[in-house]
C-alpha cells in the first residue's frame, strides 16, 4: 500500500516523520544555510539594513557593492540580457585565481538558472541518420534522461569502475562511442585521468561537458580539485586550442547548497564565436538577479581579515582541523544511523554492504512482480523505517549489483 494512503487511512507506522535522503537538495536533508550568504542577500532585499550595525561590516559592504552592481534594487532586470557585467567579471577573476593564472574572460561566461538544459538544447542537431548523443557516466542523475529526452538528444551510457571508487574507464568510453561526463560518486579524478579524457575528446572530436559543481567538496586526503580547463591549458597548444570544453558550476551543490536560488554559470572554451552567440540566444529572458548575486558571494567568500571569516570558515572547515574532523564525524554518524536502519534486513538474511556513498545490496534480493530488487528495498525502507532513498536502477545501473542513492 502506498505510504500516503496509509497515512490517509490512519494506519500506524513505527516512525513519526519521513527522512528524505534521496535528493540532491542539501538544505532539504538538514544542511543549514551559510549565514554570510543569507545576511548579504537580506540586506540586498531590504537596503535599510545597510544601517544596522548588528550585522558584520563586511556583510554590509558586500551588499552595498552588489546593490550598485544591479542598479540599486534586486527588483530590476539585469542590465544586459545575459546578466550583470559585475558578476561576469567576478566569475572570470575567480576562475583565473582558482586555476593559478590560467586566464579566463568574462566573454566566455554564460549565466543560467539551469546549467545542463541550455547546453543540451545547443547539442540538438535535428532529425538525421545519426542522432546527437551524450556520453553519460553510470550512475547518472536520475533527472538527466528526462532532460535529454525533452531536447531530443540520445543518452549514450558508459559505466564507471566501481572497483576503483567510480573512476572513469577509458576502454569503456571507447566502447560506448563505437556502439553508437553525470555524477561519479565519491571519486576525485587525478591529473592523468583528466588528461586521458581530454585526449579521448580530441581524438573523437567531442565537446567536453564538465560538471564541476563539487569543486569545493574534496575531502579525500592527498587529493585536490583540479579543473579540466587548467589541465587542458597545461597540455599545450595541441589540445588547448582545439578541444571544446564547457565547465559548469552552480549554487545548488557542494558547500553552499542554495538550490532554490537557481544560479549557475558555464565557462565556454574554444567554441566558434557564432555558436557562442547562438548558445547565449537560447537563454529566455535575463537570469534572476538574486541567483546572480548569490553566485558572486559563493565565488568571493569572506577573506581571512573580514569579520565574517571565522564563522564562514567553521562552516567550510577551512584552516580548522577540529571543524573538518567534525564534518567527517557527522558523515560517519549519519551512515551509522543509516546502517542501523538496515539491521532488520540483515536479521532477515538480506546482506547489506556500505560502499562509499552508496549502499550496495547483493543479489540475494530478487525482483518481484516486475519491480527491480533495489526498488523493492527502497519501498521497504520507506514503509518500515520512514527513510526515503533512491534506487540505483533509476540511475541507469543494470549490472549485477544493486545500489541505493
Amino acid at each position: 500500500m502506498r505510504l500516503d494512503l496509509c497515512f490517509l487511512q490512519g494506519i500506524q507506522k513505527p516512525f513519526k516523520e519521513v527522512i528524505d535522503v534521496s535528493s540532491a537538495d542539501p538544505h532539504k536533508t538538514g544542511m543549514k544555510p551559510i549565514s554570510f550568504v543569507r545576511q548579504v542577500l537580506a540586506v540586498c532585499l531590504y537596503p535599510e539594513l545597510l544601517h544596522n550595525e548588528n550585522l558584520p561590516r563586511d556583510v554590509r559592504l558586500r551588499a552595498q557593492t552588489l546593490l550598485r552592481a544591479c542598479g540599486g534594487s534586486v527588483g530590476l532586470y539585469s542590465s544586459t540580457l545575459f546578466g550583470l557585467p559585475h558578476v561576469h567579471k567576478s566569475i572570470a577573476e575567480f576562475i583565473t585565481r582558482r586555476d593559478e593564472g590560467v586566464p579566463s574572460s568574462s566573454q566566455a561566461i554564460v549565466i543560467s538558472p539551469g546549467s545542463h538544459a541550455i547546453v543540451v538544447k545547443l547539442l540538438f542537431s535535428g532529425e538525421g541518420e545519426t542522432p546527437t548523443g551524450v556520453l553519460t557516466p553510470i550512475p547518472f542523475p536520475h533527472t538527466l534522461p528526462m532532460v535529454l529526452d525533452d531536447a531530443g538528444v540520445t543518452l549514450v551510457p558508459h559505466h564507471l569502475r566501481e572497483d576503483k571508487v567510480w573512476a572513469v574507464d577509458l576502454e569503456e568510453l571507447h566502447r560506448a562511442v563505437k556502439t553508437y561526463p553525470g555524477n561519479p560518486t565519491g571519486h576525485v579524478q587525478d591529473r592523468s585521468s583528466i588528461e586521458e579524457v581530454i585526449r579521448f575528446a580530441a581524438t573523437e572530436g567531442l565537446l567536453l561537458l564538465v560538471d564541476e559543481v563539487y569543486q569545493d567538496s574534496v575531502f579525500q586526503q592527498g587529493r585536490e580539485f583540479i579543473s579540466y580547463k587548467k589541465v587542458l591549458f597545461e597540455m599545450g597548444q595541441e589540445y588547448s586550442e582545439i578541444v571544446e570544453l564547457i565547465s559548469i558550476h552552480s549554487l545548488s551543490n557542494g558547500i553552499i547548497g542554495e538550490c532554490g536560488l537557481r544560479g549557475a554559470y558555464l565557462e565556454v572554451i574554444n567554441m566558434d564565436p557564432a555558436v557562442m552567440v547562438f548558445l547565449k540566444s537560447l537563454q529566455i529572458g535575463s537570469p534572476a538577479v538574486l541567483g546572480q548575486l548569490a553566485m558572486e558571494i559563493m565565488i568571493n567568500p569572506p577573506k581571512h581579515e573580514d569579520p565574517s571569516y571565522e564563522t564562514y570558515a567553521q562552516v567550510r572547515g577551512q584552516d580548522d582541523k577540529i571543524t573538518t574532523l567534525w564534518t567527517y564525524l557527522r558523515f560517519f554518524f549519519f551512515f551509522f544511523f543509516f546502517f542501523l536502519s538496515c539491521c532488520k534486513c540483515i536479521l532477515n538474511n538480506i546482506p547489506v554492504i556500505i560502499y562509499g556513498l552508496y549502499l550496495k545490496v547483493n543479489m540475494m534480493l530478487t525482483a518481484s512482480q516486475g519491480v527491480e530488487a533495489d526498488m523493492l528495498y527502497c519501498q521497504w525502507l520507506l514503509e518500515e523505517e520512514g527513510i526515503c532513498v533512491g534506487a540505483g536502477s533509476e540511475n541507469g545501473q543494470v549490472d549485477k549489483n544493486y545500489h541505493l542513492r
